[in-house]
């Protein structure tokens, strides 16, 4: 009698380096995206094949030099670019095959994005502001108000609804920002140094409202300078010289992170503690906010990019 073989079941798709094993679908995944501006003498490869994934209830910070390639990295995250090579996915659709409506749609409905320069319409008031991208989604205006109180309230600024941006601080104007990306349902929040104009206290409750979001099952992707942000992550993607180097687990010093020294194992988390406090012996998790800023560095990063 002859014996039929079972069914060849198709190979499950690697896990980026730095990437927590899949329990669920990516909100982000981005696969082999390369970057280039210009050409010739003049050209300039911002990222280099870059692979990385980012799943619901994830906070991913990215750290690295100027002009490493981290603010592009989230431009075209968010649609607002176009890869040179290589595919962008949100919540399982690529953004490379979306007509300009489609993806302005899916910009307005899936992504929330905290610009480095705000971006805020000066005719508009904080809550005009804030409810803005609801507005344009058709939903009724006192609807989005309503919707907009509560995410100026959700940062502290719930007194400035009515102000305009000139009648703000500086950091006013941020939480303004900040509230204007996190409004409605937002399955992807992207931030480009958040905190920059806010005091260390300020700051503190602005990654803690970043920090509950993801927690609530969104999925974030937060550029920063600051390893004490950074701590309030699951993973660090740390990008040099076109490559995202992936070092997670035991904590280790930035020089060895960004000169590939590093010998920490690929592929681990610790989202049960903020990864930068190497003197830190309690396995617990405490509030990175409260650790006077002193951190050392951790990491896990999928692979490769600059800028």
């Amino acid at each position: 009698m002859t014996s039929i073989a079972p069914p060849r079941m198709p190979e499950p798709e690697p896990v980026p380096h730095g990437a927590a094993p899949p329990t669920s679908a990516p909100v982000l995944r981005m696969r082999g995206v390369t970057r280039v501006h210009g050409g010739g003498a003049t050209q300039v490869v911002a990222l280099r094949g870059l692979d990385l994934v980012v799943y619901p209830g994830e906070l991913v910070a990215v750290m690295g030099p100027s002009g490493s390639g981290k603010s592009t990295l989230l431009t075209l995250a968010g649609g607002l670019d176009t890869a040179t090579s290589g595919d962008v996915f949100v919540d399982g659709t690529a953004l490379g095959r979306l007509s300009a409506k489609a993806l302005a749609a899916l910009r307005r409905r899936s992504l929330g994005y905290v610009f480095q320069d705000l971006n805020l319409v000066p005719a508009l008031t904080a809550a005009e502001n804030v409810a803005l991208p609801r507005e344009l989604d058709g939903m009724a205006t006192r609807k989005a108000h309503k919707e907009a109180v509560a995410a100026l309230a959700e940062v502290g600024v719930a007194e400035l609804a009515d102000r305009f941006p000139d009648q703000m601080s500086g950091g006013q104007q941020q939480r303004v920002a900040i509230a204007r990306a996190l409004v409605g349902p937002r399955r992807l929040v992207l931030a480009d140094e958040p905190t920059g104009a806010l005091d260390s206290a300020t700051s503190g409750e602005v990654m803690r409202v970043l920090r509950a979001r993801c927690d609530a099952g969104a999925a974030g992707l937060l550029v920063t300078h600051e390893a004490r942000h950074a701590g309030w992550a699951d993973r660090v993607v740390f990008l040099r010289d076109g490559i995202a180097v992936d070092s997670t687990g035991e904590p280790s010093t930035p020089e060895s992170l960004f000169d590939g020294t590093s010998t920490r194992p690929h592929g681990s988390r610790s989202s049960d503690g903020p990864p930068f406090d190497p003197g830190r012996t309690d396995p617990g998790r405490t509030d990175p906010g409260r650790t006077n800023g002193d951190s050392g560095d951790s990491a896990g990063a999928p692979g490769g990019a600059e800028r």
